[in-house]
């Protein structure tokens, strides 16, 4: 059964919490790893830098947050400069989920951010 990206890392952070609580380290692990590989499918290049990085401290199963860059570009194409921004992923009963993304809209680039991350977390994996 297909699921979309935000919804797997959701129970798998639930799941990961359920097994720090019960000292399971074993399942720990694995639901760690299944944050890792669906964080790592999030956008990176085109001025991302890497993937985003899942902040396991910050985020619950109702509020997902990453932490990434930007790299911004002048007029000629050259890197002129970085943003840092966090990502923050929270339910919607109207649209599935809500973004929100912190730090400078430097050259507007939030709408870019918005959109992307929009596709990728709506994206049905298996």
């Amino acid at each position: 059964m297909a699921r979309k990206r935000y919804q797997v890392i959701a129970t798998a952070a639930q799941a990961r919490i359920n097994c720090e609580e019960k000292g399971n380290t074993e399942w720990f692990d694995r639901w760690t790893e299944t944050i890792e590989k669906e964080t790592a499918e999030l956008p990176s290049g085109s001025g991302i830098d890497s993937a985003p990085k899942f902040d396991f401290d910050a985020s619950t199963p109702e509020k997902l947050v990453f932490d990434f860059g930007y790299h911004h570009m002048n007029e000629v194409g050259y890197y002129d400069g970085w943003t840092d921004h966090r990502l923050i992923v929270t339910p919607s009963l109207q649209f599935g989920f809500h973004l929100r993304i912190t730090g400078k809209d430097r050259n507007q680039t939030k709408d870019y951010l918005y959109e992307i991350f929009q596709s990728a977390l709506s994206e049905e994996v298996e």
